[in-house]
């Protein structure tokens, strides 16, 4: 990997870097913006600044033609030498003085997130906040303008990474929207993002958990079949060797607590202290959890047979979606306000508008809805790609399916973090 070369940066900026920065200024002209008061002075910019929302799906062709527009672009910055690597360091954010806001500015102009702009390059001020937002909710991270461990961790990635990575999921693409539906649902599971898509537009966006490293979540395409109100879960044998059991050695009361049962295979129920925890005897049995505010899908199951036993769920750990990291789940996803998925799923089938949907959760009751029409849904690996506005977004090669893990082992001196990459899949899970 190439170092940082000051001389390529200063012939960009010298250019008035042509296509980075004019890149910038028309992708930043599309930001909301938000004011604000000020304590001190630093410039008129604005605080804050989102990302435009697109309704054009991943997987479709226009997202293809971006994403190679973005290739070039990038193929031109790693040419010039890359970006400079942040330092480890205190939290950079807004009003903050330091040596090291200047290596941030020069890292955000290169990539196109920051335009050329005057100032005291030592302080991080609101064009600076607005920058690392922008960074920040390109590259699926908390939007806060705080530059801390994820934000440096991200920018540290060398230029020839992200663009391996881009070269890798436009292969995928090309694949993957050879034929796409009419209606769909799109799991990108990276970005730990949900799409649903009817007509070539983007319906609904969802965040999601998904599989652990150890525990990932298939790639697959079959079909949402089913919703299951109230569902009891079925423990999974993985599940049970590599958490239940040690749970149990641990907390004899867990199975009681979490209102889950044990039955033979014959349907006979058990009570907990009639099992061996210490033998490998409770692999030989059926668990399920009842339905209720604990069960660990919580109300509402998307049945989608696959020969992996994943599906889609909902969950009573609202607060995994509030985080940069998203993969907890032991091959399932997880689906954050599910309800208005279920809605938009069930709404071709006659008898399920959102009232019928609302009434079967209050019931607490199991409860199926078949649906008229079963739904595709693809679960991709897409860590790179360019949006309608031709706003380049990254994602964690999380899974190594990108091969990142081995570029970085190739030169650490130009990635100075940990990402524990390679774990292999766990199968059936939730």
């Amino acid at each position: 990997m190439r170092n940082f070369r000051r001389p390529a940066y200063a012939a960009l900026t010298a250019m008035g870097c042509v296509l980075l920065a004019d890149a910038a200024l028309a992708q930043n002209a599309k930001l909301q913006t938000v004011s604000a008061e000020w304590e001190q002075r630093f410039d008129g910019a604005p605080q804050a600044a989102r990302m435009p929302k697109t309704s054009v799906p991943i997987l479709s062709q226009q997202t293809a033609m971006s994403s190679e527009a973005g290739l070039q672009q990038y193929i031109q910055i790693e040419a010039a030498g890359g970006w400079p690597t942040m330092p480890d360091g205190p939290v950079l954010k807004l009003g903050t003085r330091s040596p090291d806001v200047r290596i941030l500015r020069e890292r955000l102009l290169v990539s196109g997130d920051l335009p050329v702009n005057a100032g005291d390059p030592t302080v991080f001020d609101s064009y600076v906040d607005a920058a690392v937002k922008r960074f920040q909710a390109r590259h699926g991270l908390i939007v806060n303008g705080a530059v801390g461990p994820d934000s440096r961790a991200a920018m540290n990635v060398p230029a020839s990474m992200r663009r391996h990575q881009l070269e890798t999921s436009l292969a995928r693409l090309a694949t993957l929207t050879k034929k796409i539906e009419e209606r769909f649902v799109m799991v990108n599971i990276p970005a730990a993002q949900i799409e649903a898509v009817s007509g070539g537009m983007v319906d609904l966006r969802h965040t999601a958990v998904v599989g652990k490293i150890d525990r990932q979540s298939p790639q697959l395409a079959v079909k949402i079949q089913e919703v299951n109100f109230n569902p009891y879960w079925t423990v999974p044998t993985s599940i049970i060797r590599k958490d239940l059991i040690p749970k149990m050695q641990q907390e004899p009361d867990y199975l009681a607590k979490n209102k889950i049962r044990i039955f033979t295979q014959k349907g006979e129920e058990l009570q907990p202290e009639q099992v061996n925890w210490n033998s490998n005897e409770a692999m030989g049995y059926r668990f399920t959890q009842d339905p209720g505010d604990l069960n660990s899908m919580g109300s509402i199951r998307l049945n989608m047979p696959n020969k992996d036993g994943v599906y889609m769920h909902d969950t009573p750990s609202k607060g995994l979606f509030g985080e940069n990291n998203r993969f907890h789940s032991s091959g399932c996803v997880r689906v954050q306000n599910v309800r208005e998925l279920v809605d938009w799923l069930l709404r071709p089938t006659p008898g399920w508008d959102r009232q019928q949907v609302d009434a079967a959760i209050r019931s607490g009751k199991r409860i199926d809805a078949k649906l008229s029409a079963p739904v595709p849904v693809h679960w991709v690996y897409i860590t790179a790609w360019a949006d309608a506005e031709g706003i380049v977004q990254f994602r964690d090669d999380i899974y190594n399916m990108d091969g990142v893990g081995q570029l970085a082992s190739a030169d650490m001196s130009q990635m100075p973090y940990d990402q524990s990459y390679g774990a292999q899949p766990a199968g059936q899970a939730h």
